[in-house]
């Protein structure tokens, strides 16, 4: 008998743990070489384990361990052989004349049954986390993707129409729910949760984080993207959102103080020349902050086109490490649940975060007048060891004063 030992690998520099999210090949099972056995959670992203050898696997650790970079996860039988098809049963001979039959199920289930494998009926990395934050089985969903695996757009349908069914089973039969239930359910937390989790706590512990606001009127901006938004999408084939401007205003005030860049690292202070930001995105697992990297030097449609392939990634579970790696400026935006105001946490080891809010229609003073305007709130948390209070308030004030009034960044005043 000949093993092959198959151990985490080396997935990052500041990866030390990773948490085995499920096998993709039963034990026992027999496996090609380079194919995916199994699913590894890390801090950052979901990462798929391919077989360094062909042969049967015997699974040494199970679903939902944390394992250590260069732990056994399992072991490869090179001296087994693959398993052979069962032989078609004789057909039995009769003295009658054979009579034409029609086949029992129709060509599409003989074809499906045929190409039936390990994929069948699993679902995609995204597709997991989408079930189990919904719970949703995936023994209840079919499968779409190749071999019958169930795709991330699998499992938000089988969500949408889970939905209206339990409300309209509420709705007709109110006497089945049990009242005053006191039921409790226990949750492993994921690895990303809980690295979220710690990363939060270190940074409220860790840092002296202050927080300034300010309200930025959003009238100039919403009429210049409504003047030329069918123009620049015809020329880009993207819409011009908040989130470029936004990145863009913070940009050119980040490169004329550079002290709300620079991050801390030990008793020195690393600044940069480049302005590489960080935008928070929501996924079915947690938060995810991935850098558009050189925002000062991108076009409003580049960074756009930016932010929808990042995010795209992100909720489906594909980003790489490489994707997630730098930042030295986070830009969140509540206002898309409708947050009206919070204090953002620094997204370590950054010095600042930009926190967006929704968009109000409110009563403004103007030139002695009253008018409704629409008004945004902004936060800026800041570490006040790195940055100090005049200066978060005045990066504050000038990217009001840009937003305000978009010719000037557009020109770059």
């Amino acid at each position: 008998m000949s093993i092959v030992e198959m151990k985490v690998p080396v997935i990052g520099e500041s990866i030390t743990e990773v948490t085995l999210s499920q096998w993709l090949k039963s034990n026992g099972e027999y496996v090609e070489i380079d194919e995916p056995i199994c699913e590894f959670e890390s801090d950052k992203a979901t990462l798929e384990f391919p077989a360094e050898a062909a042969g049967k696997i015997i699974h040494v650790a199970a679903e939902g361990d944390d394992l250590e970079i260069g732990a056994l996860v399992a072991k490869i039988d090179t001296s087994a052989a693959p398993e052979k098809a069962a032989a078609p049963p004789e057909e039995v001979k009769t003295e009658e004349k054979p009579v034409e039959q029609k086949p029992t199920a129709p060509a599409a289930s003989i074809k499906e049954a045929a190409s039936t494998n390990y994929a069948t009926g699993h679902p995609s990395p995204a597709a997991a986390k989408i079930l189990a934050e919904k719970g949703v089985s995936a023994s209840s969903v079919s499968g779409t993707g190749k071999d019958g695996r169930i795709t991330k757009a699998d499992a938000l349908s089988a969500q949408a129409k889970a939905s209206p069914s339990s409300a309209a089973n509420n709705v007709s039969t109110p006497a089945t729910a049990t009242p005053f239930s006191r039921t409790e359910t226990r949750k492993k937390m994921s690895r990303m949760r809980r690295t979220i989790a710690a990363r939060l706590v270190e940074a409220k512990n860790q840092t002296a984080m202050l927080t300034t606001f300010n309200e930025v009127d959003l009238t100039e901006i919403i009429a210049l993207r409504k003047k030329y938004q069918e123009r620049f999408v015809e020329k880009h084939g993207i819409k011009l959102g908040f989130m470029s401007l936004f990145s863009k205003a913070c940009a050119q005030v980040l490169m004329e103080m550079p002290d709300v860049n620079a991050v801390l690292d030990g008793n020195e202070l690393i600044y940069h020349d480049y302005v590489d930001i960080s935008i928070a995105i929501s996924t079915p697992t947690g938060l995810v902050v991935p850098p558009v990297h050189n925002v000062e030097s991108l076009s409003y449609a580049d960074i756009e086109k930016k932010i929808k392939e990042l995010a795209g990634k992100a909720r489906e579970g594909s980003l790489t490490l490489d994707e997630m790696k730098g930042g030295t400026f986070t830009i969140t935006n509540g206002g898309v649940f409708g947050s009206m105001m919070s204090t953002p946490i620094l997204n370590r080891p950054q010095s600042a975060i930009l926190g967006m809010h929704t968009i109000q229609q409110r009563p403004m003073a103007i030139d002695g007048e009253v008018k409704i305007r629409p008004m945004m709130y902004l936060a800026l948390s800041y570490d006040h060891r790195v940055i100090d209070g005049s200066t978060s308030v005045t990066f504050l004030v000038k990217v009001k004063k840009l937003l305000e009034d978009p010719m000037t960044l557009m020109m770059g005043l």
